[in-house]
């Protein structure tokens, strides 16, 4: 029996040794990192842009692997369901860790508990698009154009804070319009520039190749107040107040993450975001860079997951 133990006891040691070893000479091969939305999305532009610097400073591969799916559901499970190696990380965003645990009554995860938050990146701006040759001009005229056909218009959303800012909206101005879900937004864009639904809220990292190829155009901006990234788009806000979501993307592992590979990475991904070339085009982009230590990230991801669900009460969204 004590020589048993001893056994035990031995490879427990040896595992440990080994989990050392492994961390101390972190990174030593590629790092996959999951993206909950389309290739083309917001998320995956930013996660593409600093994962490429960091990927240089580390000296080791980054391999960006798309989930799209149930509003980042299908790639947060991936991650949850990793080893806490630090080989197998995501670019999270409100979608999947604020937003979600208040939108489902069932979730296979834990945003705050089976994550280890390592390094806030981005905030996103997100504005009111509409097909690049519809009628409307702003928020006003498409209100008056839905109000003009009750029950006969929809509008797309790809992500929580899509059907968020959709919700409150439609809400706010009184709209009898139907809500339409897709699993990200590039497709509800591709949509909209078809004729089959009327309008979304989107990032303006993703609706740039639209809005250049001339199938979207923005109306306004979602948020109560002014943008200094784009001065001209009037903010939506001043005709439907309430916008005051706070649209993110981070960096997070498995939980039981260890603590040198949270460290290594947020390092990375600082470096990466103060770079200016890579800031210049982030900025260009509608994204703005946002560094952060990891004890400031870990505050941040509990305190959006609390506002985002009184955003959600609010916008009479209830849980699926």
């Amino acid at each position: 029996m004590l020589l048993k133990s001893l056994r035990t006891l031995a490879v427990a040691l040896m595992a440990g040794f080994a989990a050392t070893v492994s961390a101390q000479n972190y990174p030593s091969k590629p790092i996959r990192v999951i993206v909950p939305f389309a290739v083309g999305s917001g998320t995956d532009i930013v996660t593409r842009m600093v994962t490429e610097d960091m990927s240089k400073t580390l000296g080791v591969n980054f391999v960006v692997e798309n989930k799209p799916g149930a509003s980042g559901q299908i790639a947060a499970e991936a991650l949850v369901a990793a080893e806490p190696d630090g080989y197998t990380i995501m670019m999270t965003t409100n979608t999947a860790h604020s937003a979600n645990p208040h939108l489902f009554k069932k979730l296979r995860y834990d945003p705050l508990k089976d994550t280890t938050p390592i390094a806030k990146v981005i905030s996103f701006v997100f504005v009111l698009a509409v097909k690049a040759d519809s009628p409307v001009k702003n928020a006003q005229e498409l209100i008056a154009r839905v109000k003009a056909n009750p029950g006969k218009l929809s509008y797309g959303y790809g992500n929580s804070t899509g059907q968020v800012a959709g919700a409150h909206f439609a809400k706010v101005a009184g709209l009898d319009v139907a809500p339409v879900a897709y699993k990200s937004t590039p497709p509800a864009m591709t949509d909209i520039g078809g004729g089959q639904i009327e309008f979304m809220f989107v990032d303006v990292a993703a609706s740039q190749a639209f809005v250049r190829s001339n199938k979207l155009k923005m109306i306004g901006l979602q948020s109560d107040q002014r943008s200094p990234l784009f001065p001209d788009l009037p903010p939506v806000g001043e005709v439907t107040p309430g916008f005051n979501f706070n649209v993110w993307g981070g960096l997070i592992g498995p939980a039981k993450l260890p603590a040198n590979v949270v460290t290594t990475l947020n390092a990375a991904a600082n470096k990466a975001l103060t770079n200016p070339a890579i800031r210049e085009k982030l900025i260009a982009s509608g994204l703005e860079p946002v560094p952060t230590t990891v004890e400031d990230f870990r505050k941040f991801v509990v305190e959006q997951h609390a506002a985002w669900g009184k955003s959600i009460r609010a916008a009479g969204i209830e849980a699926e």
